[in-house]
């Protein structure tokens, strides 16, 4: 017997383009029950933008949580946009959302690969509060991902041992931050998020078998001290080892990758990680489970922030709340004895080409800022390279985050500018590494 559900969706932007957002939720039909609630920043992106993000993340709870089976869902918008060019009426013509759209519409052929059917409904604005409500949390800052059911036996999963390491209310972020995209002149009182879930709880996504040339695995070190405390640490600091947590999930994420390989039939593997402690044992950790010897790449270390090294989110948010501005919002602004964010962005995508040059599978373990210009280069470039430049017979996708946060209630935070499509000087000026964070 089929099951109906219900996505709904919803994106904003507070200046189109300005501060964007998005939100999603799935229900079951027949029982009214709520079955999962997305949200997340995007830092400044369009309205459409922000929706299509939306119906990515609905779609997208859909396949995690193994409801696709047999399902007959019902997407529900209050963008005549999305809705008509999704169902074939209307042309796509911005570059941007066409390749939103063909992400969702891969979510789609994943629903009907499975028995699934999708349709496609406009409803008015004042019938989708509730993924307004959620699209205006992320606008906020927050990164919500709330399962409010357990995977579906015919999910395609993978997990970590249990009770190992903890893993997140978000969507997907730093492995023990909050939120990708933090905020750094937020309140650091610590909201109550409720987003937190252990690494051991959730799925790895059925996509994330790929076909090419090379598979880019990244993964965010474990939590250290500096961490749980909101300091800043990065190249040239104090460099501590992880805490006992950090260790923890190291070792979690390790068993997870040694099986996601597995699951992909894949037998080698190379691991990188960067020069600092932190990423180095979690890449070790990761490396032992494979069988093989981590290599080290200094451009994968994360942003040095000079004088700034080691003071905590809120103090500068009180004492140097207009530098810290600068230094989120300025690529090239930087702190005496510090780093610049063109110059981060600059080594983090050399990294990433010679990452890719390695062919078959690639691990990396490193920090939150190089990991959010990895990322966010693969998604805005042209989709040949993944915007990290295409050359002929080196085809490749950016493979699953390997990723885990801490499970602890974290602040509210907004999120950076997003990065354009492409990594011209003057694109960087928007770099999604500009927010300073662990």
């Amino acid at each position: 017997m089929s099951r109906r559900l219900i996505v709904e969706a919803d994106g904003g932007s507070r200046g189109n383009p300005g501060v964007a957002g998005y939100g999603a939720l799935v229900q079951d039909v027949a029982t009214g029950e709520l079955l999962a609630e997305r949200a997340a920043p995007l830092g400044k992106e369009s309205n459409n933008v922000a929706e299509y993000s939306g119906l990515i993340a609905g779609l997208q709870a859909v396949v995690d949580l193994g409801l696709a089976e047999k399902a007959n869902v019902a997407v529900r918008m209050d963008s005549k946009l999305v809705i008509e060019q999704m169902a074939g009426r209307w042309k796509i013509k911005h570059e941007a959302m066409r390749r939103l759209a063909l992400e969702a519409r891969d979510l789609v052929h994943d629903i009907q690969r499975q028995g699934g059917s999708i349709s496609w409904q406009w409803m008015p604005r004042g019938e989708n509060k509730a993924a307004d409500a959620l699209s205006n949390d992320g606008m906020d800052g927050l990164t919500i991902r709330r399962d409010h059911v357990e995977p579906a036996a015919s999910a395609a999963t993978v997990r970590a041992p249990k009770a190992t390491a903890a893993e997140t209310k978000s969507t997907q972020g730093d492995s023990a931050q909050g939120s990708l995209f933090d905020d750094p002149v937020a309140d650091s009182s610590g909201a109550d998020n409720d987003s937190s879930t252990p690494v051991a709880e959730v799925a790895m996504s059925a996509r994330a078998s790929l076909v090419g040339e090379t598979r880019i695995y990244l993964v965010r070190h474990g939590v250290t001290d500096f961490t749980l405390a909101s300091k800043l640490d990065g190249r040239g600091g104090s460099n501590p080892e992880l805490a006992p947590e950090g260790l923890a999930q190291a070792a979690a994420v390790g068993q997870a990758m040694k099986d996601r390989l597995a699951h992909d039939g894949i037998n080698d593997a190379v691991v990188l990680t960067s020069t600092l402690r932190r990423a180095q044992q979690t890449g070790g950790a990761i490396a032992e489970q494979l069988g093989v010897e981590a290599a080290v790449d200094e451009d994968w270390d994360e942003q040095a922030f000079g004088d700034w090294d080691g003071m905590s989110m809120a103090d500068l948010a009180g004492q140097s709340r207009e530098d810290l501005k600068s230094l989120w919002s300025d690529v090239d602004y930087s702190r005496p004895g510090g780093e610049s964010h063109r110059a981060l962005a600059t080594r983090v995508i050399a990294a990433l080409h010679r990452a890719v040059a390695m062919g078959d599978t690639v691990i990396v373990a490193t920090h939150r800022k190089p990991l959010l210009c990895a990322l966010r280069s693969a998604r805005h470039g042209p989709r040949a390279g993944l915007g990290v430049g295409h050359r002929p017979g080196l085809n490749y996708r950016l493979g699953y985050l390997a990723r885990w946060w801490r499970s602890r209630r974290l602040p509210q935070r907004h999120a950076p500018p997003a990065v354009p499509s492409n990594h011209s000087p003057e694109s960087l000026r928007t770099s999604p590494c500009a927010t300073p964070r662990p």
